[in-house]
């Protein structure tokens, strides 16, 4: 009978960043599904790559004086290389620049356009640069992105559209049929919320005279193609789309893996163009959250980006992969610190996984000379080790469900249950007891049992820590390298009695909390004074003020003046912290700014700000600061109070 086919993509990853946390996140989970996939038997695919065009990277490239292609095969080696080391084993790894690609959008485009479905008019609106998408009036937030919320540029040039608003009333119907098309079912509520207003035409081109670094349009070498057109093609291109029809019969439709905030270009743009093209819609778009810094999002703009590379370093790849499968409930945010790192990787692994191992293989060693002994008929008939078995052999139908309903955290948190069991079973039993008995078959009928209970698990696991796992496998005498086959998971008595077992040492040895200064999290602000000694009550005669509320007398002692920044750079071990020089009026000061999150050094640089000059010095990480800037803060968003115009610095705010 032929395998089920299973296709999962990742999105394509904008090779101008640097891989952080989201883009493991995203990456380990596809990886995890697809070898979960493979156990279960699945003819599996699994695709990711980086996205190579549009205006951010041709401009990126112009600053450093060099073509673009030279700058993207420069720096897509940097997700190729983190793959590799997070143990990613996809099966093809797309860039939009490569020919395979290019060629499959231009003859899509020229279809489009042949049909009738792709027409050529004027634009007047409003551009994001960083996003590299049109807005209109009533889409921008404070006149600015709405996505990003930085300013945007008026722009009116000539253009072609997609007739994507043709498709807007079968969009709806689509998904309101198929309640798998996207997941989790709030984010289809969110599409279908988005799609009651008006659906208008997907402008997808962009004038060379603008932007050159593209995909040429075939029916007007004057432009090129819209990024987000060109980079969506990828999952059908990479998988025989035009080319090899056996291969893309095989294959597609996809499982699409995304962050929460590309959710409508996969969920509304891709759909109509796939309609348009007469292609099959994708199994489903499965939109996970964001990982938080607190209560903020982990971005490159807000300076709060975990490199993955560096907590590998630290901790070992595969407890790495087991904590983001672990900690994000799928779909849902949840929160990074390394505090939530070390007390999960203690308890799961180290504590329950890991004793575990050492305690079958030492009490083997002890007791059967080192050699897994065998088990008395009917062992797993009936009776605790029967019992034992049916639930670690239940955690691997959990986990399959999990995998098929994106549940994958319950899953894993299911086995570990089973792993935890396995220990309360050897409490239970009590080996150390049973070897005093005449009779050794209680006793070999538990540690076999442990043994087997521990080998289903480690197999589950598997597609999470798959080093680790094949380490634990070999302690107990199984193959390495190591393959994991579906029956293997559910019935008992694979293991050999007779075989050696040797304890590989401390698997998962635990971790101590590191000092403050190494925690890899968004730095606290310095801890606050103790609280004022109660006010007295007013004089006689006196005006009495509200909580909060200041005298005139008490404002007028503020003395703000307007400061150039002449040059800022990073505090060292400060996440927040700028070590700020400025100039005001003839005099130069220093003042540490919490900033960092919001603002890069050279952003700064020019800027003339509003400064609190009376301020009594104070040092923060150990840098004296002698003045305080003013700034307006929003969610997440924090914005310093500038000055326009040509005032000079040291000027006297009234």
């Amino acid at each position: 009978m032929k395998p089920e086919a299973y296709y999962v993509t990742t999105p394509i990853y904008y090779v101008n960043d640097k891989p952080h946390l989201g883009h493991a996140y995203t990456t380990v989970l596809a990886d995890v599904l697809a070898r979960c996939q493979r156990q279960f038997g699945r003819d599996v695919w699994f695709l990711t790559g980086t996205d190579e065009h549009g205006q951010k990277v041709q401009e990126a490239a112009a600053k450093l004086g060099i073509d673009p292609q030279t700058h993207v095969d420069a720096t897509v080696v940097r997700f190729q290389e983190a793959w590799q080391r997070l143990e990613i084993r996809n099966d093809d790894f797309i860039r939009t620049t490569e020919p395979r690609h290019k060629l499959i959008v231009q003859e899509i485009l020229q279809d489009l356009y042949d049909r009738g479905e792709i027409y050529r008019d004027e634009y007047d609106g409003w551009y994001c640069v960083p996003c590299e998408r049109f807005f209109t009036e009533k889409d921008l937030v404070n006149g600015n992105c709405p996505e990003c919320g930085r300013p945007v540029q008026r722009v009116r040039e000539a253009n072609y559209f997609f007739k994507m608003s043709a498709y807007q009333d079968w969009l709806v119907e689509y998904i309101q049929a198929h309640p798998e098309f996207i997941q989790p079912e709030f984010r289809r509520n969110e599409t279908l919320g988005f799609l009651r207003k008006p659906l208008q035409d997907l402008c997808i081109s962009r004038p060379k005279s603008r932007l050159a670094w593209g995909i040429e349009l075939p029916f007007d070498p004057d432009y090129v193609t819209y990024v987000w057109f060109d980079a969506l093609v990828n999952y059908v291109s990479a998988v025989g789309y035009r080319r090899d029809d056996a291969q893309f019969a095989r294959r597609w439709p996809a499982i699409h893996l995304i962050g929460k905030d590309i959710l409508t270009t996969h969920t509304v743009y891709w759909p109509c163009m796939l309609k348009a093209m007469g292609v099959e819609m994708p199994k489903t778009i499965f939109a996970h959250g964001w990982w938080l810094m607190g209560a903020a999002k982990m971005s490159k703009s807000l300076g709060n980006v975990v490199n993955p590379l560096d907590l590998m370093d630290r901790y070992g790849v595969d407890p790495f992969r087991y904590f983001l499968m672990a900690e994000m409930a799928m779909g849902q945010d949840a929160s990074f610190t390394e505090e939530a790192f070390i007390r999960r990787y203690n308890a799961d692994l180290a504590n329950d996984l890991g004793n575990l191992l050492n305690r079958v293989v030492s009490m083997v060693g002890k007791y059967c000379g080192g050699k897994l002994p065998a088990p008395p008929a009917g062992t797993f008939a009936s009776g605790p080790a029967a019992d034992l078995f049916r639930q670690a052999a239940a955690a691997a139908a959990g986990l399959q469900t999990a995998v098929e309903t994106f549940t994958l955290h319950a899953g894993v948190a299911q086995v570990i249950e089973a792993v935890r069991a396995t220990n309360k079973f050897i409490e239970t039993q009590q080996p150390w007891t049973q070897a005093r008995a005449a009779d050794p078959g209680p006793l070999h009928a538990t540690l076999y049992a442990a043994a087997e209970a521990l080998r289903v698990c480690a197999g589950l696991l598997a597609p999470l820590m798959p080093t680790k796992m094949a380490e634990l496998r070999a302690a107990l005498g199984m193959e390495k390298p190591m393959t994991v086959n579906p029956d293997e998971l559910t019935k008992p008595e694979v293991l050999q009695p007779g075989t050696p077992v040797a304890a590989p040492g401390a698997l998962f040895p635990r971790i101590e909390a590191p000092a403050p200064a190494a925690e890899t999290k968004i730095e606290t602000a310095p801890a606050a004074p103790p609280p004022a000694p109660a006010k007295p009550a007013p004089a006689p005669g006196t005006i009495a003020h509200p909580e909060g509320v200041i005298a005139y007398d008490d404002f007028a002692k503020v003395q703000l003046r307007t400061a150039k920044i002449m040059g800022a750079e990073p505090i060292e071990n400060a996440v927040k912290l700028l070590k700020l020089n400025v100039l005001m009026g003839d005099e130069r000061r220093q003042i540490v700014a919490g900033i960092a999150l919001y603002y890069k050094p050279e952003e700064l640089i020019g800027k003339t700000v509003v400064v609190v000059s009376n301020l009594a010095p104070i040092k923060l990480r150990g840098v004296e600061s002698q003045g305080m800037l003013l700034a307006a803060s929003k969610g997440e968003r924090l914005r310093l109070v500038t000055v326009d115009g040509d005032l000079s610095s040291g000027a006297v705010v009234k």
